[in-house]
């Protein structure tokens, strides 16, 4: 399997704040993609940054777009991906949440976001938020209707170094309290000699209202964040490699685990 020769050209946000694969409703899954794109509606400009910020984690989440949409494919399932930079709003944080517009990133003061007020934040929360949250609750709501509810996999990625640190990881999976679908793949992942991999590493599944809570933990679906490293899926051939890794484990579990289509509850740690 490969990933795909080109990817389509993202909607930018002035067209759509989301793009959405069709794939197979009845696949049990669907593959969510909160930092796909880089791009910043044309009314703020480059939020007072250079380009350059742009190229950078702190806008997006590096070869996440290319690795969703193989994933896609390989497994038929639907997907749900952002097409707006995290700079502008980030949609993997709850609406109440300090970070959810940041003044500062990674060292990156972010001049068109310094002195953004309560109604600016609503604007961006009703224009690309909110829109991005409902495509993904309009595509839960209808697989539940037609008796499949899906498991949800959540594709991110990470940068290597950190504050001038370098991490160790391979990749990681998040997850809170709901271990169906996290640690059957934590266990995939780590059957693999080479990888190393992070149990809620290098970030805590356990935040509050963000996407998987939302989606996933308020919802009763089983979900898991998967991290991987950026320098492993910033080229063609890193997302194929990984795409050939993934698409079997999760198909092993899609197929042999029944409760991973099952709604169950299990609260939150950060409740």
């Amino acid at each position: 399997m490969t990933a795909p020769a080109s990817l389509p050209s993202a909607p930018h946000p002035d067209t759509s704040p989301v793009e959405q694969i069709s794939g197979d409703p009845h696949s049990g899954l669907l593959i969510l993609c909160d930092h796909a794109g880089n791009a910043v509606p044309r009314a703020y400009g480059n939020l007072g940054l250079p380009p350059a910020e742009f190229e950078r984690h702190i806008a997006y989440d590096i070869g996440v777009r290319a690795l969703t949409f193989a994933l896609a494919d390989a497994l038929g399932a639907p997907a749900v991906l952002s097409t707006f930079s995290r700079l502008l709003i980030d949609p993997n944080r709850g609406e109440d949440d300090p970070t959810l517009i940041m003044r500062l990133s990674d060292g990156a003061v972010v001049p068109g976001n310094a002195r953004h007020d309560a109604a600016e934040r609503e604007r961006r929360l009703a224009a690309y938020h909110r829109p991005y949250h409902a495509a993904i609750a309009e595509r839960i709501d209808a697989a539940v209707a037609a008796g499949y509810p899906p498991a949800i996999l959540s594709v991110h990625s990470f940068t290597p170094v950190w504050r001038g640190v370098p991490r160790p990881w391979h990749a990681g999976v998040l997850w809170d309290r709901d271990p169906r679908f996290a640690l059957p793949l934590l266990d995939c992942l780590r059957a693999e000699p080479d990888l190393v991999v992070g149990d809620n590493e290098p970030y805590d599944g356990a935040l509050k209202n963000d996407c998987m809570y939302r989606h996933g933990t308020a919802r009763g679906l089983a979900h898991a964040l998967l991290e991987v490293r950026q320098d492993l899926i910033g080229n063609a051939a890193g997302v194929a490699a990984w795409a050939a890794h993934l698409e079997p484990m999760v198909r092993r579990l899609l197929d042999t685990l029944p409760e991973l289509g099952e709604i169950r509850h299990y609260g939150s740690r950060s409740d």
